[in-house]
């Protein structure tokens, strides 16, 4: 891990032998050491607002094979630490400098030396503009929830079936005409009765039209509109159904009214001989929403609607089923399908074709849970069906403990919800989110939520569901829940996608979430994806944050064009975009190959030096359950072993800056 107990040349001696060695050192350091430890615990706890405490363990470089562009060597080069503890507030901080976590292990690669530079990409969430792509796959999943997705195929394969059929019984000398124009004869008739319905409906609402009228509740010195119901889709249900009702016919008619009242308005001469008042015609009282309240009040009250709810929705008539069935879509008071009126092979033929006519659609339940990230073995299994399945992991490789380490273990101190509009209801911590349709488990995203953002962390799925893109639709969920909580708490405002590796095409899909920004690796400042898109197509590491400044200073700059992102967002399937996150989390696993080795080539930037000998003697250092800055315990280490300490303190400094460094605790044992 990078301990440096254990680089120490002496290090085969207890601390205890090191102590009583020095024992007048560290007499002299000991009241000095306990002062500091008490304002160090303090000064921490009350950052992070009695949150708790961070502690980590540096375990310094890290090299390995990288996931995306498939190098043969160890070309990934990222640091690392081991948390035993992280505070939200912390981790925030750790992700705008650049750091992830998988399970308890935080990596931040380094941007000059590895083979795929990876920038923090985020956007916020009130900002957000969906693409067309975006929509249609929302729109995608409704349909399936409505029942409409998974019926197009059964139905056309009825209808190939069908004209098969037909062309057998034609050529069939057995099958008698008259029993096939028989059938077709009772089609027709189910569908007469459907019309007969609708034109009932109608009816209704004339005669309450015209009631109104006489009564003078509607202006009647001229001709009122006549009313049209409509059968309502089963894509547009979704718009007006309330409870557990289902909406199945409507009408427009008071839109209609209150057109034709406002055209005739400014030509009456006598309105009060039409029972309204001699003021001009007040427009609330004939807007298309209170005529339509008055149509359905009357239409409740005078007519017998054959045990349909009648009720007014923003100037629409909607005609609603308690029953949750469609009138015309498989009830068998209007279509029943009549038995007996095909006989031998014309009843397989009229069967077949209404079973899928007028066969009840299956509409469908889908609930989203958020629980506090914990081992579930149904989570579990449906885990290790996605990586077999989608990733081709072996069964052996799939096995509980792994899973635990990548999705289920969390450093972070879990904070409740304190409803002072600091923390959203759901508390800030690690959250498993799971996506459940009918009662079935399919698809979980684990997140952290956390004083700034949500930041997503994977995604797992049953692969029955892949043509929904829930990895998709779950991105756009995410950012719904940003928007939700913010309501209760102000500060949480973005999104966090992870790594955006521009050189790596399968991630660029990210850039489609719009309007999104990159963390600068140099001076941590957040950069429109816009400007910072032509220069990575030219260079694979880039400041961001001098981007700008050189936008205005070149007149020709290459731009790629919105067409070509939007292309290749269509062409990634969610199986791409999952196996390159799995890659990357497996990358970040504290087992892989560690070096100390500090060769090569240190950034040459005047701000990057400075921060590599930056002032370490404020570092919160725990050593045997107790915490100090480092300034009160280096008088106790001797001068060679103090060497190479403060160079791994140096390190560690710059990569987690001075702030964090004087609140996180850096564990040595």
């Amino acid at each position: 891990m990078g301990c440096w107990l254990c680089k120490l040349p002496n290090s085969q001696r207890s601390w205890g032998e090191i102590e009583k060695e020095e024992s007048e050192m560290a007499g002299k350091t000991r009241s000095e050491a306990s002062s500091s430890t008490r304002t160090a615990n303090t000064n921490s706890i009350n950052h992070n607002n009695g949150r708790g405490e961070s502690k980590v363990v540096d375990c310094g470089r890290n090299r390995s094979s990288c996931g995306y562009c498939n190098s043969p060597g160890r070309t990934s080069i990222s640091h690392g630490l081991w948390a035993h503890s992280l505070t939200v507030n912390d981790y925030q901080d750790l992700l705008d400098r650049g750091w992830r976590r998988s399970g308890s292990f935080l990596y931040k690669p380094e941007m000059e030396r590895t083979c795929c530079p990876s920038y923090t990409i985020r956007l916020k969430a009130g900002n957000f503009s969906p693409s067309k792509e975006q929509l249609r796959v929302t729109r995608r999943l409704q349909r399936f929830l409505d029942g409409e997705l998974d019926s197009i195929k059964p139905r056309k394969l009825a209808e190939e079936a069908n004209a098969s059929k037909r062309t057998r019984s034609c050529a069939d000398p057995g099958v008698s005409s008259s029993a096939v124009k028989e059938c077709l004869s009772s089609n027709n008739a189910e569908k007469n009765k459907g019309e007969k319905f609708l034109q009932s409906l109608t009816d209704k609402i004339n005669n309450v039209v015209h009631t109104c009228s006489e009564s003078g509740e509607f202006p009647n010195h001229f001709q009122l509109p006549k009313a049209s119901v409509k059968k309502v889709s089963q894509g547009k249900r979704k718009l007006f159904v309330e409870g557990s009702e289902t909406l199945l016919y409507s009408s427009n008619i008071a839109f209609q009214i209150a057109a034709a009242i406002k055209r005739a308005e400014p030509g009456m001469q006598d309105v009060h001989q039409s029972g309204v008042s001699n003021d001009r015609v007040d427009e609330k009282e004939f807007s298309a929403k209170s005529i339509a309240e008055k149509l359905a009040i009357s239409l409740n009250q005078l007519a017998e609607t054959s045990g349909l709810s009648i009720k007014a929705c923003n100037g629409h008539i909607n005609f609603y089923s308690a029953s949750n069935q469609d009138y015309l879509d498989g009830s068998a008071e209007f279509v029943a399908i009549s038995e007996g009126s095909c006989a031998g092979h014309d009843s397989e033929v009229c069967s077949s074709e209404n079973s899928f006519k007028h066969s009840p659609v299956k509409r469908r339940r889908l609930e989203i849970h958020l629980k506090r990230s914990s081992f579930d073995p149904e989570e579990f299994a449906l885990y290790r069906r996605y990586q077999i399945k989608v990733h081709n992991d072996t069964p052996d490789h799939v096995t509980e403990s792994s899973y635990k380490r990548f999705l289920v273990d969390t450093p972070l101190i879990f904070v409740p919800p304190t409803n002072d509009g600091t923390v959203p209801p759901c508390g800030f911590g690690s959250f498993h989110q799971q996506y459940v349709i009918d009662g079935q488990l399919v698809a979980v995203g684990v997140i952290d939520i956390l004083p700034r953002c949500l930041s997503s962390k994977y995604l797992f799925w049953d692969p029955e569901f892949s043509f929904l893109s829930l990895g998709k639709y779950s991105a756009l969920q995410e950012i719904n829940c940003v928007k939700e909580n913010q309501i209760h708490c102000p500060s949480l405002q973005f999104y966090y996608l992870g790594y955006y590796i521009h050189s790596c095409n399968k991630m660029r899909y990210k850039a489609t979430y719009r309007p999104s920004e990159l963390l600068c690796p140099l001076r941590y400042q957040w950069v429109s994806f816009d400007v910072a898109r032509p220069f990575l197509d030219r260079k694979a590491y880039v400041v961001l944050s001098d981007c700008a400044i050189l936008q205005d200073g070149e007149s020709s700059t290459p731009n790629a064009s919105e067409q070509v992102i939007e292309l290749q967002h269509d062409d990634i399937t969610v199986e791409d975009s999952n196996v390159l996150m799995h890659q990357n989390e497996e990358a970040a696993d504290p087992e892989y190959q560690t070096s100390d080795d500090e060769s090569g080539g240190e950034s040459s930037d005047p701000e990057s030096a400075q921060r590599e000998n930056g002032d370490i003697s404020n570092l919160l250092v725990g050593l045997k359950g107790t915490c100090m800055k480092y300034k009160d315990l280096q008088r106790a280490i001797r001068p060679t072993e103090r060497d190479y300490l403060e160079t791994q303190l140096h390190r560690y400094l710059r990569v987690v800056g001075k702030e964090l460094g004087g609140r996180m605790i850096y564990s040595l044992g």
